[in-house]
């Protein structure tokens, strides 16, 4: 295998990347390339479960991004971290296994893009989990991901959260990726025996030990080479260094909803006027890439309780030295789940034909958390428990955009959340959901008071404006490159090859016809898998 040559050559070892690495190379037949941005994933903090909060600023593992002031968030800049590791942002998510609606893929489908349906990508999601709830015609056994079901080990405060919900009409749903994703219910995670499983785990460290596959770290690709209409070859950046590799076959682009887009944009795919005003050469003009943005936006309510919970045990240094040594010893305790432990779907009106909001149960709260901190290190002094919300559908779309030919420059992120009359009115019935809950009779005897967004807002003015100020992305950016038969109103093609080229894909979150309802990393993943097959498909 060239140093310099490769069969395949991968941008990026996120949550598509790894996968396609992994079955790229299995057969034996074809040599594979990764090119990541980022460092290992060897990392104490990434492979615990719970570290997520020391690795939401750490700009050795996440690009932290910053979106623009935005009007629909009250002029807030909102952070977007991202991870820059192996594994991508599989390595500082917050683990929740949800693949999205049935219905979202059959839209996928029916948009143009045959292959995509539920019925098509169901059991590829069976191959990929190791579902420690077992098998049965909706969940997968044995695959690479394992997914830990966290029933037995949810803070005792969770069973009230469940109560409170089937006492709203909700029912009790044991496998939001089952048969309905309507209900309430405690959330799945990627874990295994207490680590973190990301895609790095589960299927990139597994491929690096084959002989035709060579990851190259701290490697920034800067842009795409051409011959013509395709596509031979990437350059990047390594060690202050530019360097060029080759590929015999295929250039595969996994860089996310960020950077899959900003990469084609440098390499002068992109909106002619914006590309050419910054000085770079345009090799095809497709307005559609960095357009059409999606994303989830959330916001928590949360109460001061009458009983213990996280708060007391891992704010105080005791309580951290304790949960870090049952961690240490015994791989469980808090330390080795996410901080959502319960959650559900639910609909803002029953005429809708399915769940348009997402719920999340946490059971400590970070009224005052600290300057510069991801909350979750910062549990408040009191015992408190938050119920937050994101919308599944939300109709505002942003766009990201290069601001120079600069790769090393962040992108301009214009998340333009809350931009339509119809985002703003389900959010407004979702928040009002939410005050039922401590009306319930499993709720209200453990609350002592509100302590955000506080009694006192309550019509919908000050309601729409609390939301406004204190909602934020809950980190599922897709759609920027978008997929669909149409080049003028898509990006890739249903096979996944960017429009007007040959020998170059993307295969990421980025391709996303629309945002799936719940949490992305899951159907990231299946785009990885999927889009292995159907390049494996055309090698034939």
């Amino acid at each position: 295998m060239s140093d310099r040559t490769y069969d395949f050559v991968i941008v990026g070892a996120g949550s598509a990347g790894c996968v396609l690495a992994e079955r790229l190379s299995a057969s034996g037949r074809y040599s594979v390339l990764v090119l990541e941005a980022g460092g290992s994933d060897r990392r104490f903090f990434v492979q615990m479960p719970l570290g997520y909060g020391k690795t939401f600023f750490d700009p050795r593992l996440n690009w932290n991004y910053r979106a623009e002031p935005d009007r629909g968030l009250a002029g807030n800049a909102d952070h977007w971290p991202r991870g820059k590791l192996l594994g991508g942002s599989s390595s500082i998510n917050a683990m929740v296994w949800i693949r999205g609606n049935p219905a979202d893929f059959d839209e996928w489908r029916d948009a143009g893009n045959p292959g995509w349906g539920y019925r098509d990508v169901l059991p590829i999601f069976r191959k990929i989990e190791d579902n420690e709830a077992g098998a049965d015609e909706w969940r997968g056994r044995g695959g690479p991901v394992h997914v830990t079901d966290l029933t037995r080990m949810v803070h005792p405060l969770t069973r009230a959260y469940l109560a409170a919900g089937q006492e709203l009409g909700l029912p009790l749903n044991p496998d939001f990726n089952g048969p309905h994703q309507e209900g309430i219910g405690i959330y799945q995670i990627t874990t295994r025996a207490g680590r973190r499983m990301s895609t790095s785990r589960a299927f990139l460290r597994p491929a690096m030990m084959r002989r035709n596959v060579r990851v190259e770290t701290n490697a920034l690709a800067t842009r795409i080479l051409f011959d013509g209409s395709r596509a031979i070859g990437v350059e990047y950046l390594k060690n202050g260094k530019k360097h060029e590799v080759r590929a015999g076959r295929e250039i595969i682009i996994s860089g996310g909803a960020v950077n899959s887009p900003q990469l084609l944009q440098l390499s002068g795919i992109g909106p002619a006027d914006h590309l050419r005003a910054l000085g770079i050469e345009l090799r095809h003009d497709n307005a559609n890439v960095g357009r059409n943005l999606q994303d989830h936006q959330g916001i928590n309510y949360t109460w001061k309780a009458r009983q213990a919970t996280l708060n007391q045990l891992l704010r105080p240094w005791w309580g951290k030295v304790l949960a870090g040594s049952r961690y240490l010893l015994l791989r469980d305790g808090p330390l080795s789940m996410s901080m959502n432990q319960g959650g559900g779907f639910f609909r803002t009106d029953p005429a809708l034909p399915r769940p348009n909001m997402q719920l999340y149960f946490q059971a400590f709260s970070t009224v005052l958390p600290r300057p510069g901190e991801r909350p979750i290190l910062s549990p408040d002094p009191w015992p408190g428990f938050s119920i937050g919300l994101s919308n599944c559908r939300p109709t505002s779309r942003g766009e990201i955009m290069i601001r120079s030919s600069d790769p090393l420059e962040h992108p301009k992120i214009v998340a333009n959340a809350f931009s339509t009359g119809h985002d703003v009115a389900e959010m407004l019935a979702a928040v009002k959901f939410l005050r039922h809950f401590a009306e319930t009779r499993a709720m209200r005897d453990l609350i002592v008071e509100e302590m955000l967004p506080g009694v006192s807002i309550h019509d919908d003015e000050p309601l729409i404006d609390d939301f406004r100020r204190r909602s934020g992305t809950v980190y599922h950016p897709v759609s920027t490159c978008r997929m669909g038969p149409d080049p003028a109103a898509s990006v890739v093609s249903p096979r996944l090859k960017v429009h007007g080229f040959d020998g170059l894909r993307v295969v990421d979150a980025s391709i996303f016809p629309s945002v799936v309802a719940g949490n992305t990393n899951a159907a990231s993943i299946m785009t990885g898998w999927k889009g292995a097959e159907l390049i494996l498909e055309d090698q034939r």
